[in-house]
C-alpha cells in the first residue's frame, strides 16, 4: 500500500521573504496520525497548505520545489490547479486554521459543507444526506438547524466544527487538519480528536498541525518538530515528548500551562468595577422559536481581580463578554460599571465612560482596519483617550519592538496581533479588560508569553481582568477565581484551585476530565 503522503526535500519560498520551508522530509501511512508542531513562524501552516496545493493562497505567489511530493498516492510535483482542485475535492480533506474567517458569511453552512459534493455533480437529496451526516460526525448538535444557519449565527467553536464537516464530507483518504481544535472547549475538542481518531482507525491518514501538545499526546502516532522551516526532531510521540532531544522541543514542553497562579482571591472589600445582575438573552432560530444564550447570569468583578469564565462552545461566554462592554444589550437584567448604570444607558451617555472597560476580541485581526499600520491604530486609540502615553510606550507595555509601528496587522504573527490588541485596549487606561479567548490560536511558547504579560500587567497596573476561555489550564494560570458556564447559566464559581480540585457541578467535572493534558 502506497503512503498517503510522501514528501522529500520540500522547499517553499516567498518573494521578499525567502525560504520558509527548507528540505522537509516526511512520510505518512494510511491509518496513522502524524503531528507537526513548532513555534509560531516555524512553517507549520505553510507545510499544511503546501501538501494540499495552497501554499500561495491569499498572498504572494509561493515557489514550491520538492524531490518527491506524492499526495494520496498521486505524484503532484508538477500538478496544475485543476488537478489540485480535483484531488482536494475527492481524496484530500483540508481543515483551515481560521474558522472565524474561512466560512462565507453569505452562504448557509449546509451550502458551504456540501460545496465539494456539488462540484462533483452529486444530486441535492444525496448531498443533503451526506452534509447532515458530516455535521453530526463533526459534533454539531441539531445538524438540520445548523445547516440552515449562516456562519455569523454560530459560535467560534461551531464554525470550527463546520469546517471539519466540510473536510470529511467526501470521505478523503488523507485529512490535513491545521489547528482543528483551536477555540474549542475541552469536551468538544475531545469529541473532535475522537472523531479524527476514528477516521484514522478506519484507514484515513491524518496530518495534524497543532500547537496543542496535549492533543498530540492523545491522538498522534508520530510527531515532527519544525523550527525555522526545518525538521529538527522526529519520531514516535512517546519518545519525542517523553525524552525530547532538541532545545526547541524542550522549550515547547516547558511552555505548556500546568501550574496554578499563587495568589489568593481578591477580598470582598475591594470596590466593584463590574456587576452583572440577572442577564438574559435569547436569539431567534432559523426554523422558528428561540434559544437561550444567557439565562439569569449574575457576576461581580472587583478591582485588581482576575476572573476566568469557562464553558463549552455556545454556552454564552462571548455573549456575556459583549454585554459586559455594552456592545450588546440584554433582554432582561443589567450591568453596572463602577457602581453606576451601564447596560441600559443610551450610547451617548456611555461614551465618556467607555474607557473604563475594554474588550480584547477573540479575532484581533478582524478588529483592525487592514489599511492602517500599528502606529496609526495606537495613535487613534491614544487621541480618543487623551492619554499622555506614546505608541512606543504602549508597545513596551506588551513587549513589542518599536519596529512593529510601521507594519500592518496582516504582516504580524498571531501573537503580535494579540499583543497589539491588548496595547490598543490599554491606551485608555481601563479599569477592566475583558479578554475573549486571548490565546486560543497561539502556539504554546507565544501563549506562555501572553499569559505572563497579562499577570504582569494586572499586578503592575491594578487593571481587573475577565478572561473568557475554553482552556481551563489558561484560566488556572492567570486567574484567582473562576465561573463555569453551561447552557447560558453559571453552574459553579469560586477560587480557581478549589474548583479545580473539588468540582461540585457534573459539567465542571466533565470539562476537567475531557481536558487533553500531557502525561
Amino acid at each position: 500500500m502506497s503512503a498517503a503522503l510522501d514528501v522529500a526535500g520540500l522547499t517553499v519560498s516567498f518573494p521578499g521573504v525567502g525560504e520558509v520551508l527548507r528540505g522537509v522530509d516526511l512520510r505518512l501511512e494510511p491509518g496513522r496520525c502524524l503531528a507537526v508542531v513548532g513555534e509560531s513562524g516555524a512553517g507549520k501552516s505553510v507545510l499544511a497548505r503546501s501538501v494540499v496545493g495552497l501554499a500561495g493562497e491569499g498572498g504572494a505567489p509561493a515557489t514550491v520545489a520538492a524531490e518527491r511530493l506524492a499526495v494520496a498516492g498521486q505524484d503532484v510535483t508538477r500538478a496544475d490547479e485543476r488537478q489540485w482542485r480535483r484531488l482536494r475535492g475527492e481524496r484530500v480533506g483540508f481543515v483551515l486554521q481560521d474558522a472565524l474567517q474561512s466560512l462565507d458569511p453569505l452562504r448557509t453552512v449546509g451550502a458551504e459543507v456540501g460545496e465539494s459534493l456539488r462540484l462533483r455533480g452529486i444530486g441535492r437529496p444525496e448531498r443533503r444526506r451526506r452534509v447532515l451526516e458530516a455535521l453530526a460526525r463533526a459534533g454539531l448538535d441539531e445538524p438540520a438547524t445548523r445547516a440552515a444557519q449562516r456562519s455569523g449565527e454560530l459560535s467560534g467553536g461551531m464554525r470550527q466544527r463546520a469546517l471539519i464537516a466540510s473536510a470529511i464530507v467526501s470521505g478523503p483518504s488523507l485529512l490535513v487538519a491545521d489547528e482543528p481544535t483551536t477555540a474549542l472547549d475541552a469536551t468538544v475538542a475531545r469529541g473532535v480528536l475522537e472523531l479524527l481518531g476514528r477516521l484514522r482507525d478506519a484507514g484515513t491518514a491524518v496530518l495534524l498541525v497543532t500547537h496543542d501538545l496535549g492533543a498530540v499526546a492523545r491522538l498522534a502516532d508520530d510527531v515532527v518538530v519544525l523550527d525555522g522551516g526545518r525538521v529538527v526532531e522526529a519520531g514516535r510521540v512517546d519518545d519525542v515528548l517523553g525524552s525530547p532531544g532538541h532545545d526547541v522541543t524542550r522549550a515547547l514542553l516547558a511552555a505548556v500551562p500546568r501550574g496554578a497562579r499563587r495568589r489568593p482571591p481578591v477580598p470582598a472589600s475591594e470596590p466593584e468595577v463590574l456587576r452583572a445582575t440577572g442577564l438574559h438573552r435569547r436569539y431567534p432560530l432559523p426554523g422558528g422559536g428561540t434559544a437561550n444564550a444567557l439565562d439569569g447570569v449574575d457576576l461581580v468583578v472587583r478591582r485588581g481581580e482576575a476572573l476566568g469564565v469557562v464553558g463549552e462552545s455556545g454556552s454564552g461566554k462571548s455573549t456575556l463578554a459583549r454585554m459586559l462592554v455594552a456592545a450588546e444589550r440584554p433582554d432582561a437584567g443589567s450591568v453596572e460599571l463602577a457602581g453606576a448604570p451601564w447596560s441600559e444607558l443610551p450610547e451617548r451617555r456611555r461614551r465618556t465612560r467607555r474607557h473604563l472597560v475594554r474588550l480584547v476580541p477573540q479575532d484581533p485581526l478582524g478588529s483592525f482596519d487592514p489599511r492602517w499600520d500599528a502606529g496609526r491604530i495606537l495613535r487613534t486609540a491614544l487621541r480618543a483617550s487623551g492619554s499622555g502615553r506614546t505608541p512606543t510606550e504602549l508597545l513596551e507595555l506588551v513587549r513589542l519592538p518599536a519596529s512593529v509601528l510601521g507594519r500592518r496587522p496582516r504582516s504580524l504573527s498571531g501573537g503580535q496581533r494579540q499583543r497589539l490588541a491588548i496595547a490598543r485596549a490599554l491606551a485608555v487606561e481601563p479599569a477592566v479588560l475583558v479578554l475573549d479567548e486571548p490565546v486560543s490560536a497561539l502556539d504554546v511558547t507565544v501563549q506562555a508569553a501572553i499569559l505572563d504579560l497579562l499577570v504582569e500587567l494586572q499586578e503592575r497596573t491594578g487593571t481587573a481582568l475577565v478572561v473568557i476561555s475554553h482552556d481551563l489550564a489558561v484560566v488556572r494560570q492567570v486567574c484567582e477565581t473562576v465561573a463555569v458556564m453551561h447552557d447560558g447559566r453559571i453552574v459553579e464559581r469560586g477560587p480557581v484551585e478549589w474548583v479545580w480540585r473539588h468540582p461540585t457541578a457534573s459539567f465542571t467535572r466533565a470539562l476537567l476530565e475531557a481536558a487533553a493534558t500531557l502525561p
